[in-house]
């Protein structure tokens, strides 16, 4: 039997799963995927579980059924290309055949000393469960300090802010204006429901140290209860300390069939690939629809495309609490009430499709 291995259990690797089996995986291929958990975990979904407001289950997607895929449950040591072996923490040695390594990413910390010791994250589901235990255990009236003002940062301070209405919330963030990387009139709405709804916005900032009571601002420090970390990421290490070409962020350069050049063999889906777009849930799902017609092609012994269809993004949708949000169609800006049933209603569908 040939064996495809899968390295994570996120977006990308959950799809090509899903368009594989149960009919579209040759008779003489099986599947090992190897992962932490025993489900698939909704991780755009991760602030709502920091802040406490939506369930740890309900962040849960169930993996296929099917006899041909083996799940593996543990951590990735290492990649081994020439001798086309992953390497468990255990020591086991998985061979395969194909690889598509999905592993994602972690926090970067930019050199912050204290961000990585001190601060909270939201990166992994074990790491966000460890994030709302801290954040439910804060004392009455206490200080939450968020830094990064991107679509995590404040979608959980918004969250946060619905769930703990007793704290001061303090959101840093190094821009002019919080999302800045969008529309104008989108990222003034967002720092308007801030403002309206009790939140401090501290732009411009630089965060210089974070202690366990505290976070120096340009060198100011500023008491805190807890502070969680949102602002920027890196593939995790594993892939970081494979010997490939990477952009300037460390991700993976890829051919435009999504392998690594030179080896056909080995595919990079979401966070840890270099793509024209900024890592999301929607490029991995659509990154990985075109793995599997790469690796169609291959087991069929057919001609490989030169070039493949530009993946389409639909847009982003973020939540401010349960009953506003704001969002991006094409040119489109979306904000107030709609957005947010958007949002709750694509939820809904993926985990309809999915379950």
């Amino acid at each position: 039997m040939e064996k495809l291995v899968i390295l994570g259990a996120g977006y990308g690797g959950m799809r090509v799963m899903q368009r594989l089996l149960p009919n579209d995986l040759p008779k003489n291929v099986e599947i090992t995927l190897i992962d932490r958990l025993p489900y698939h975990c909704l991780k755009t979904e991760y602030y709502a579980l920091a802040a406490g407001t939506a369930a740890d289950h309900h962040l849960r997607v169930a993996f296929p059924e099917d006899s041909r895929l083996k799940v593996t449950y543990a951590n990735v040591d290492s990649i081994e290309l020439e001798e086309k072996a992953v390497i468990l923490e255990s020591g086991e040695s998985v061979p395969y055949d194909k690889l598509i390594v999905g592993l994602g990413c972690e926090d970067k910390y930019h050199g912050v000393p204290g961000a990585k010791e001190h601060a909270y994250s939201i990166q992994t589901m074990g790491a966000t469960r460890k994030t709302y235990e801290a954040l439910n255990n804060v004392r009455p009236e206490g200080i939450v300090s968020i830094v990064g003002g991107g679509l995590s940062g404040v979608e959980l301070a918004s969250e946060l802010r619905e769930s703990r209405p007793d704290l001061t919330i303090k959101l840093f963030d190094r821009g002019e204006m919080i999302l800045s990387a969008f529309p104008r009139k989108l990222s003034t709405y967002v720092q308007g429901w801030f403002v309206d709804h009790g939140v401090d916005i501290i732009n411009k900032s630089n965060i210089t140290k974070v202690e366990p009571d505290a976070i120096y601002n340009h060198d100011e420090r500023i008491e805190v209860d807890a502070v969680i970390w949102t602002a920027g990421i890196q593939p995790v290490e594993v892939v970081r300390n494979l010997d490939v070409a990477k952009d300037s962020a460390g991700r993976i350069e890829l051919t435009p069939q999504h392998f690594l050049p030179g080896n056909e063999d080995v595919f990079v889906v979401g966070d840890c690939a270099s793509l024209p777009h900024a890592p999301s849930a929607q490029l991995a799902e659509g990154q990985a629809e075109q793995i599997v017609q790469i690796l169609k092609a291959q087991w069929n012994g057919e001609a490989l495309p030169e070039q493949l269809p530009k993946i389409k993004l639909k847009g982003v949708l973020g939540s401010l609490g349960k009953k506003h949000g704001f969002g991006l169609m094409g040119e489109r800006t979306l904000l107030g009430r709609v957005p947010r049933v958007l949002k709750s209603g694509v939820l809904w569908m993926y985990k309809y499709h999915s379950g």
